[in-house]
């Protein structure tokens, strides 16, 4: 079992995450992971709620159908509504009243959907923004601040994200290293 410490360092508290392998067939399994906001069994189906919504849902019809994680869009949900009214809200749960559990990706994959917005190098992705035009640095600090904004149960690091029909073998073992160094960076 893994530990965390407490806030003020001092005494080692149970880790809110568990992980339990409940059957096997082959290869195959069934799991249980415990997060903190909802216990969650494998395999599943993730739908995606990019700005805040899985479209033509409410967050009680997602719930009805045994919808257990959602997954949140970083960059998108950075720019609209922003970290800090996500925080206020009480983060993307909160903002969309869900009580279960959230996954945000990084913003890397916009590194591939918006390339031609966007500049990645060392220190981070800058974009320039598909709403305003502003140029905006996404660094692997802010990808993460964003996503504990957002109240994610499971957040991903910045990636460096290639296009899978790009066929340069160098630009594929650049971006596994700069992926590296972004997790390594927060």
């Amino acid at each position: 079992m893994s530990v965390v410490v407490d806030d003020d360092g001092d005494a080692p508290a149970p880790s809110p995450l568990k992980f339990r392998i409940i059957a096997t067939d082959g290869r195959a399994r069934a799991t249980s992971l415990t997060l903190p906001h909802h216990e969650c069994f494998t395999p599943m189906f993730m739908p995606v709620g990019t700005q805040g919504s899985v479209k033509g849902l409410t967050s009680a019809q997602l719930e009805a159908i045994e919808c257990q994680v959602i997954l949140g869009n970083t960059y998108h949900l950075g720019n609209r509504p922003g970290a800090d009214v996500l925080a206020k809200a009480g983060g993307l749960h909160g903002f969309m009243n869900w009580r279960r559990a959230m996954l945000t990706d990084s913003g890397g994959f916009q590194m591939v959907s918006l390339l031609h917005l966007a500049d990645v190098t060392e220190e981070g992705v800058t974009f320039q923004s598909p709403v305003d035009g502003a140029r905006k640095l996404l660094t692997p600090e802010e990808s993460m601040r964003i996503q504990n904004a957002i109240g994610a149960d499971i957040m991903m690091a910045l990636d460096d994200v290639v296009s899978s029909v790009h066929t340069d073998a160098e630009r594929f073992e650049e971006a596994t290293h700069r992926t590296t160094r972004f997790g390594f960076a927060i």
